[in-house]
């Protein structure tokens, strides 16, 4: 890792962050907590998470150029988002993060830099 670079440039760029989007949603649908809030179709979904991931980690602004400030909070409010969904949440990134061939210390970089919006959606007790 270099830590001059952003965190998208440590990934290699759109393709790392591809890797991690095509790692992430299989686990998704397997998440008892998580499939139920995810479309069938999954795949505007993970194109969606992959212009976010891509500005959210120093990369260019896709997702702002498309839909406007991303508004996190208030996209995921139709949503019951939990403590214990986050988590899952937070878990399938990480064996994500494993499945695309990510190392220590950028993987546990991206989970720290992720937990702080996967809790900040929590709206449901």
């Amino acid at each position: 890792m270099n830590p001059s670079l952003s965190i998208y440039d440590n990934l290699g760029g759109a393709e790392g962050v591809r890797a991690i989007i095509e790692a992430f949603y299989p686990r998704v649908y397997k998440d008892p907590l998580l499939s139920p809030l995810f479309p069938e179709d999954m795949e505007p979904v993970k194109e969606k998470q992959f212009m976010f991931l891509s500005q959210f980690f120093g990369g260019p602004s896709l997702f702002s150029d498309a839909y406007g400030h991303p508004m996190l909070r208030a996209r995921h409010m139709k949503f019951p988002v939990t403590e214990e969904r986050a988590e899952a949440w937070l878990s399938c990134m990480a064996g994500a993060l494993t499945d695309a061939g990510i190392e220590e210390p950028l993987r546990s970089i991206i989970l720290n830099r992720l937990s702080g919006p996967a809790h900040h959606f929590v709206n449901t007790p």
